[in-house]
């Protein structure tokens, strides 16, 4: 059976099935605005969050796309990553240069994770 969580008409936050968790693509919200630093600590938080809804944490992460508007913001983004992530748990992850739906957003994250 697949779980679904926050539907909505377009797409849902998340899915589980056979005990692994997929996220759509976590953007800033709250603050589009704001630096790179600043969005990728609101979106890592997406992604935490929306792990432990679905009973897992960052630990079980299995892989990680990250997307950035300018890849120059990859050593910024790299230090708030390095803060979050689970020590002994990084997981595969790439990194790209992408346009992304909103100009202002400047990082997208996607995961999949195990259950816990």
């Amino acid at each position: 059976m697949i779980e679904r969580h926050h539907v909505g008409a377009r797409l849902s936050e998340a899915s589980v099935y056979g005990g692994i968790i997929h996220l759509a693509g976590q953007v800033a919200e709250r603050d589009p605005d704001a630096g790179i630093e600043a969005q990728t600590r609101e979106v890592l938080g997406h992604v935490e969050r929306l792990l432990g809804e679905c009973g897992s944490s960052k630990a079980n992460l299995l892989s990680v796309q990250i997307f950035l508007a300018d890849i120059a913001d990859i050593a910024a983004m790299n230090v708030v990553w390095d803060a979050w992530v689970a020590p002994g748990s990084a997981p595969p992850r790439a990194t790209v240069q992408a346009a992304l739906a909103d100009p202002r957003w400047r990082i997208e994250v996607v995961a999949t994770a195990a259950r816990a």
